[in-house]
């Protein structure tokens, strides 16, 4: 349960102490937001309050908020870039306290126009580093071979394999239960980002990583239990996918960039490239805006000048 307000440092009168924690719970429970995004909203909400009162020479209360002008808007990012925040980091917090002012506005609590004329800093988003087709088998044939424990690693190769095969997110594949990938089963049912849910087509290749993994794993669990699990049986953590995956790009003499999100990037990247349709992709990955889909395109786009500089004979003097 998310702590209140007050617990995280907030610096803000008593009732907007008290609304705070409504807005939280109702991120947590009701918007289904992720752990992560509800921690980013409250580290960025609580520097907020904290320049407001010292930019205002009191804590704010919900009569405050409700005063604020676009110029104090300003004057907070103005003193983020100041401190070193990015445009990145900039953007994201305007994004936080903006979620809470949408928030009081729709509950009746607090209107305030000013918030809305507020623009953000352009982020530019780093274009997909897909790993290349022959990359990403080579990954795949290796990925069992690096653990001591064998069971360990079919688990490695049964979790990159769904990755690959089916453009899963890290915390989409960890979070899936039995029931939730029955052996054999057309699709795969995945809670995305938002509490989305989403069917995805199922590769023969990861069934058998899957049923392999499964057979060998010593830790027996119901429906309920965890696909992915670690050494003690509890469900598979994702910093140990991600060391699993160092030492094997190492191994392999692989870029730092093939990381288990690269796997989804992949998965995107060589769909389009052998012809799939961009709104099928988004669909599949769980997008929802096809801008997101389309960075896709640039990454593909590149493959295909790379490939021409390289072979057309007029491309090369």
């Amino acid at each position: 349960m998310t702590k209140p307000a007050a617990a995280l440092g907030f610096s803000c009168a008593a009732d907007l102490d008290e609304t705070i924690g409504r807005w939280q719970r109702w991120l947590a429970t009701e918007k289904g937001c992720a752990p992560l995004t509800l921690r980013s909203y409250t580290t960025d909400l609580a520097q907020f309050l904290a320049f407001i009162t010292d930019y205002r020479g009191r804590r704010p209360s919900l009569n405050d908020l409700g005063a604020l002008t676009l110029a104090d808007f300003r004057a907070w990012l103005s003193h983020r870039a100041g401190d070193g925040a990015t445009a990145a980091t900039r953007a994201r917090g305007i994004a936080g306290v903006r979620n809470l002012f949408r928030w009081l506005d729709r509950a009746g609590i607090v209107h305030n126009p000013a918030i809305g004329t507020l623009t953000a800093p352009k982020v530019k988003r780093p274009a997909p580093r897909p790993l290349a087709v022959p990359d990403a088998t080579s990954l795949l044939d290796e990925a069992a071979l690096v653990p001591e424990a064998r069971w360990v690693g079919l688990r490695n190769r049964a979790l990159f394999t769904l990755l690959y095969g089916c453009g899963l997110r890290i915390s989409e594949a960890l979070a899936l239960n039995r029931a939730d990938l029955p052996a054999g089963a057309a699709t795969v049912r995945v809670l995305g980002k938002g509490s989305k849910q989403r069917q995805v087509p199922v590769l023969p290749a990861v069934h058998s990583a899957l049923s392999a993994y499964l057979d060998a794993c010593p830790h027996v669990t119901g429906p309920d239990g965890p696909i992915f699990v670690g050494v003690r049986g509890d469900r598979l953590n994702a910093a140990v996918t991600r060391k699993a995956m160092q030492t094997l790009r190492g191994l392999l003499g692989l870029p730092d960039s093939a990381t288990p999100h690269a796997l989804r990037h992949s998965f995107a990247t060589h769909l389009l490239g052998s012809g799939a349709d961009l709104r099928a992709i988004q669909d599949l990955l769980g997008h929802a805006s096809l801008s997101t889909t389309q960075r896709y395109t640039d990454v593909d786009a590149e493959t295909m000048l790379a490939v021409y500089d390289k072979a057309h004979p007029r491309a090369r003097r």
